[in-house]
């Protein structure tokens, strides 16, 4: 399903749109920075209270532009003060984004970050067979306003100062390319949030194309593979999209990754009991991990209802780590944040979606 606004959303303009945009209606082209200056200096929520541009002015951009701020549905906070956001869009779709405090594992430089994993899709295609995001299905791509307006609304909400953000929630950022490039534009630009490309990372499922297109472009966003199985047997098993793009062709893409950006790629690793925690998967993963120079970032499965799997008993996951310390490997585990809240990609989304199903079933 395609979503189309009826409005142009204003937050997912870029500064040469929005000044081409000005020119076509007769007006100065810094006009279009007087704008963006109220939209993320200030976090304008309307036209109207954008002071220094005319009555006339306002009214026209009222007319091209619209403000489709998401609806806070349900707001969960966690012992460890993670919060997790689920929105409503424009269309009704439910979408999630979580607030994670410090999360130096996952960087590797020690520092305290309030980290956003922002959505940038409606559901997920890819089907991995851990994952509750794609339960429900996929319903559609988000446009690059809808990824910007996470970021807004829960800095309001929560009060807090996001200097991190990891495309790591519901759905493939890389198979929604053009939207979440103009949403990185947004995020990194001095016009528009101006966070730092190094404090922005990106997570894939393994689709070696579009990383090879990331990789010609020219800002120095991290990169992190959801692997999750170090054997094509066992990937495959878990992530459909290994048939397509099998370890191989992904890990020549991420070859071709390192050879173009100076930041060191990270390899996310969910422990899931008797099917990827065992001593040989540990001893791939190292192998890996030293052909990309990569970092290992390992986390114990949090459990999803509906799900058949399990997370390793703590044994288990100290056995794992210890292989891939005796093999060198850089790596850490990350034992979960927010496993109280649902936190894991798409669990809120799906425990809300069955409420409603069950009161609907009632209505009935």
């Amino acid at each position: 399903m395609k979503f189309s606004p009826t409005k142009t959303p204003i937050h997912s303009v870029t500064l040469p749109e929005l000044q081409a945009q000005f020119r076509e209606m007769g007006q100065p082209a810094y006009r279009a920075k007087q704008v963006l200056e109220w939209l993320y200096a200030k976090r304008a929520k309307s036209f109207a209270v954008m002071t220094n541009l005319s009555a006339g002015l306002r009214q026209q951009l009222e007319a091209a532009f619209g403000f489709d701020v998401p609806e806070l549905v349900r707001k969960t906070g966690s012992e460890d003060t993670t919060q997790k956001f689920l929105f409503k869009l424009a269309d009704a779709s439910l979408i999630e984004t979580v607030l994670i405090p410090a999360s130096p594992a996952l960087y590797g430089d020690g520092s305290d970050r309030h980290t956003l994993c922002i959505s940038s899709q409606v559901g997920c295609a890819y089907g991995c067979k851990f994952c509750a995001s794609g339960l429900n299905g996929f319903s559609r791509h988000l446009h690059a306003g809808e990824i910007i307006d996470q970021f807004l609304r829960v800095e309001e909400l929560s009060g807090e100062r996001i200097n991190n953000v990891v495309f790591m929630g519901m759905g493939e950022p890389l198979a929604n390319f053009d939207n979440f490039m103009q949403a990185i534009a947004i995020l990194n630009a001095p016009w528009g949030i101006g966070l730092g490309a190094r404090h922005i990372t990106v997570s894939t499922s393994g689709l070696a194309p579009q990383i090879r297109e990331m990789a010609a472009q020219p800002l120095q966003i991290r990169l992190a593979i959801s692997l999750h199985g170090a054997t094509d047997a066992v990937r495959s098993q878990i992530m459909p999209v290994n048939r397509k793009y099998p370890l191989a062709e992904l890990l020549d893409a991420c070859d071709e990754y390192c050879s173009r950006k100076s930041q060191r790629i990270t390899l996310e690793f969910i422990l899931i009991e008797g099917i990827n925690d065992t001593l040989e998967q540990a001893a791939e993963l190292g192998r890996i991990a030293r052909r990309l120079d990569a970092k290992i970032n390992c986390i114990p499965y949090n459990p999803v209802e509906g799900l058949e799997w399990k997370r390793p008993s703590l044994r288990r996951q100290d056995a794992f780590m210890a292989a891939l310390e005796r093999v060198g490997a850089d790596a850490t585990i990350r034992r979960e944040k927010g496993g109280d809240i649902a936190a894991a990609c798409g669990q809120l989304r799906l425990q809300v979606s069955r409420e409603e199903e069950k009161k609907a079933q009632l209505i009935w």
